[in-house]
C-alpha cells in the first residue's frame, strides 16, 4: 500500500477526534497521561553512614569534608529524583551495634570510608552482615583497614568496593542500588503462563531471590480489555505515536495499526489495574499481535516482552532499573565470516537510549513469519555500543559485550536486524548457553536480550549487590 496516502487518508479521516483529544489534553497528551498513569516505583531508602574520624590525624580526612560530602548526597538525590538518603551518622562515636539495627528500613547502605579510626573491618561487619545491598567508597588516604575489606567479597557479602578518588562512582552504584531495590516493589504478569528456565517460572522463587510478585493472567482479560478501549483513542494512539512517526508503511492496512494501539491501550489500562511494572505473554502471535504493544511499553521504561519469556522479563526489568535503557529480545545467529552474533526479531523498542532519549527511525511492517499483524522495522545505530544478556535460573547473567557493526533487512530474518562484534564467535558458537541452560524449549535456549551500551564491568558489581553471577559466553 502507498504510505503517503495512507497517512494522509487517514489523518484527515481521524482529524476530528485526533483535533479534540490534542485540545482537551495538549501536545504529547497522551504520553504526558501515561506517565502520570502508569505504576511509579517508591524512591529507593539508602541509608548512609560515615566510617572513622575527622580531624587532623595521621590519614584522617578533614573535618570540613564532611560537609562536602553532606552537599554531594543531597545533590544527588535532587539529580537521581527516585532515591531518599537516610541516616549519616558518623562511626565513632555512634555506637555500631546502635546503627545496625535502624538498617531494617533500608533497602541499601551506602558506607563512607573516612579512616582506620572506627572504620576497620571488624567494626563494619557488623553493618555488612545484617545483608543489605551495600557499597563501600574508600578514597585513597583512609588509613589502612581498606586491605581487610576484600575478605567480605571473597565470602560473597553483598557488597561493592570503591577503592576510589572518583566520587562519581558513587552517583553509578547508587543506581545499581536502586535496581535491587526497585524489584522488592515489582510486580510481574504472565499472560497465559510464563515461558524459561524453571526457577524464573516459579513465583514463589522469583519472590524469594528477587522480591517481585509473578502474577499470572488468562488472555481472556486482555481480550475483555480491549473491548472496552474506545475505537476513537485507539485511532488517536495510533496516529500520535506511530502513523505519524513512521518513516514508511510499508504491509499492513490502518485498521490493522489502529488495531494494535487498541491492544496497547487495553494492556497499559490492565496494568495500571494490577499496578504492574511487567508483562510477558504466551498469547503474543495471536490477534492482534503483541508487537507494538510491547514496544511502546519498553520506550515507558516499563517492560513488555513477547512469547512469554520470563527470563528476558525479568533481564529487561533489571536492566531498567540498573541502566535506564529497554532491551530488544532477539532470536540470534552467530557469523563467524564477521566474527559477529546477528540479532533479529519483530518486537522492538524505538527509545533504545532510553525513555528520555530521541526514537530511531522506523517502518510500519508485517510479523514476518506469518505475513501478518503490525511489527517494526528499527534502524538501529551502528557503532553504538551494546551488552548481550539474560539471566537464567534466577542465579546467573550470561553476558556479551560488542558493538553495532551493521543493520541489514533480509528477507530470511524477522524484522529488526543487527551485527554485533563479539571477542570470539567460533568459541561463542560451541559454549551458547555457558553449560548454565539445560532443557527447555528453543526460546529458553535461543533468546537473548540486547541494550544499548557497555554494562559488562557494572553487571558484575551489580551481581553482587543483587546475588548473582556473572559469565560471559564463549
Amino acid at each position: 500500500m502507498s504510505d503517503s496516502l495512507s497517512r494522509r487518508q487517514f489523518l484527515g479521516t481521524t482529524a476530528a477526534g485526533g483535533i479534540l483529544l490534542s485540545t482537551q489534553l495538549g501536545a504529547g497528551s497522551l504520553m504526558a497521561a501515561e506517565g502520570g498513569a502508569m505504576p511509579k516505583l517508591p524512591p529507593a531508602k539508602i541509608y548512609r553512614i560515615f566510617a572513622g574520624r575527622t580531624g587532623d590525624d595521621y590519614l584522617t580526612h578533614p573535618t570540613e569534608e564532611l560537609a562536602r560530602f553532606e552537599k554531594y548526597f543531597t545533590d544527588l538525590e535532587k539529580k537521581l529524583g527516585d532515591v531518599k538518603f537516610l541516616g549519616g551518622e558518623m562511626i565513632p562515636p555512634a555506637e555500631v551495634g546502635q546503627v545496625a539495627s535502624k538498617l531494617k528500613d533500608a533497602d541499601a547502605l551506602q558506607i563512607v570510608h573516612l579512616s582506620h579510626h572506627g572504620g576497620d573491618a571488624p567494626v563494619l561487619s557488623k553493618l555488612i552482615d545484617v545483608g543489605l545491598p551495600t557499597a563501600l567508597f574508600s578514597q585513597p588516604f583512609s588509613g589502612h583497614g581498606w586491605m581487610y575489606f576484600p575478605q567480605w567479597h571473597k565470602q560473597g557479602k553483598k557488597v561493592v568496593l570503591l577503592p576510589t578518588s572518583d566520587w562519581g562512582e558513587i552517583e553509578k552504584v547508587v543506581g545499581l542500588l536502586r535496581a535491587a531495590a526497585w524489584m522488592k516493589h515489582t510486580r510481574i504478569l504472565a499472560v497465559g503462563s510464563p515461558h524459561g528456565t524453571a526457577a524464573a517460572c516459579s513465583a514463589d522463587l522469583v519472590k524469594k531471590k528477587l522480591g517481585a510478585d509473578l502474577v499470572t493472567i488468562p488472555n481472556d482479560r486482555v481480550m475483555e480489555a480491549m473491548k472496552a478501549v474506545d475505537l476513537k483513542a485507539a485511532e488517536a494512539e495510533a496516529k500520535e505515536y506511530w502513523i505519524s512517526k513512521a518513516t514508511q508503511i510499508v504491509e499492513p492496512t490502518i485498521p490493522e495499526i489502529v488495531n494494535s494501539a487498541r491492544m496497547f491501550l487495553a494492556v497499559k489500562n490492565l496494568m495500571i489495574q494490577e499496578k504492574a511494572q511487567a508483562i510477558c505473554s504466551t498469547h503474543c502471535m495471536g490477534n492482534p499481535r503483541g508487537c507494538l504493544t510491547f514496544s511502546k511499553l519498553n520506550d515507558l521504561g516499563l517492560v513488555g516482552a513477547c512469547e512469554g519469556d520470563i527470563d528476558s522479563t525479568l533481564t529487561m526489568l533489571i536492566f531498567a532499573y540498573a541502566f535506564r535503557v529497554p532491551g530488544f529480545i532477539t532470536d540470534p545467529v552467530i557469523d563467524t565470516a564477521k566474527n559477529a552474533m546477528v540479532h533479529f526479531h519483530c518486537t522492538s523498542a524505538t527509545k533504545m537510549d532510553g525513555p528520555g532519549g530521541k526514537r530511531l527511525p522506523f517502518r510500519i511492517r508485517t510479523q514476518t513469519d506469518s505475513r501478518g499483524g503490525v511489527a517494526l522495522e528499527v534502524e538501529n545505530r551502528v557503532g553504538q555500543p551494546v551488552t548481550c544478556a539474560k539471566l537464567v535460573n534466577l542465579d546467573t547473567m550470561l553476558v556479551v559485550p560488542g558493538k553495532i557493526i551493521e543493520t541489514s533487512r533480509s528477507p530470511l530474518a524477522c524484522r529488526t536486524q543487527f551485527a554485533q562484534s563479539v571477542p570470539d564467535a567460533r568459541r561463542l558458537f560451541l559454549n551458547w548457553g555457558a553449560d548454565v541452560i539445560r532443557g527447555g524449549d528453543t526460546m529458553t535456549l535461543l533468546h537473548r536480550a540486547v541494550f544499548y551500551g557497555d554494562h559488562a564491568k557494572a553487571l558484575q558489581e551489580l551481581g553482587t549487590l543483587m546475588g548473582f553471577k556473572v559469565v560471559e559466553e564463549g
